[in-house]
């Protein structure tokens, strides 16, 4: 598959996103080539177009379909297994979030929660200290309601919700700089 030059910067500049946000380059690449792609790829297409080894490219396969990112489809008369992308940016947004939540977010809240039922054992740990691994939890579950509340919407009242943004916070008359 030939790039264009704009193609290239996209899938350059996702890769390097890939790295600030702890994905590997060449899976973000792969997954914003997928993206771009007007039709299913071989390995062997991603390994040509990109410049990256054939055993690379497997195993960035292999993780975005972990990821449930990409899949496999087939062509009829071809034998080799083609590989597609999500191309609907909001299950994207939906499918990477909840892996995020499941990966990251989750473990963290059992061990904050245990955290908290030790402290309540720990001689040496004092109130204040607790009070503070209390506040985290708090507020670790607060975002983890409203994330199951909101991931429940249609992307349209989605959609609807973010563009209103300057309007709510001006409606709850935020100020700039003011906590909470």
């Amino acid at each position: 598959m030939e790039l264009s030059p704009t193609m290239q910067k996209y899938v350059l500049h996702w890769g390097e996103m890939g790295t600030r946000w702890g994905v590997n380059r060449t899976v973000a690449q792969i997954h914003a080539l997928l993206f771009l792609a007007k039709q299913p790829l071989t390995a062997e297409d991603i390994s040509e177009t990109l410049g990256v080894a054939r055993s690379n490219v497997s195993n960035s396969l292999k993780e975005l379909q972990s990821w449930g990112l990409v899949r496999i489809t087939h062509l009829v008369g071809d034998r080799r297994d083609h590989f597609v992308s999500l191309q609907d940016v909001w299950e994207i947004f939906r499918v990477i979030m909840e892996e995020r939540k499941r990966r990251e977010i989750d473990p963290t809240l059992s061990i904050l929660r245990e955290c908290l039922i030790e402290a309540d054992e720990d001689a040496e740990l004092d109130k204040v200290t607790r009070a503070k691994m209390e506040e985290v939890l708090d507020f670790m579950e607060m975002l983890t309601t409203t994330y199951e509340d909101y991931k429940r919407l249609p992307p349209s009242t989605l959609k609807r919700i973010l563009k209103m943004g300057g309007k709510i916070v001006k409606f709850f008359g935020a100020e700039k700089g003011s906590k909470t």
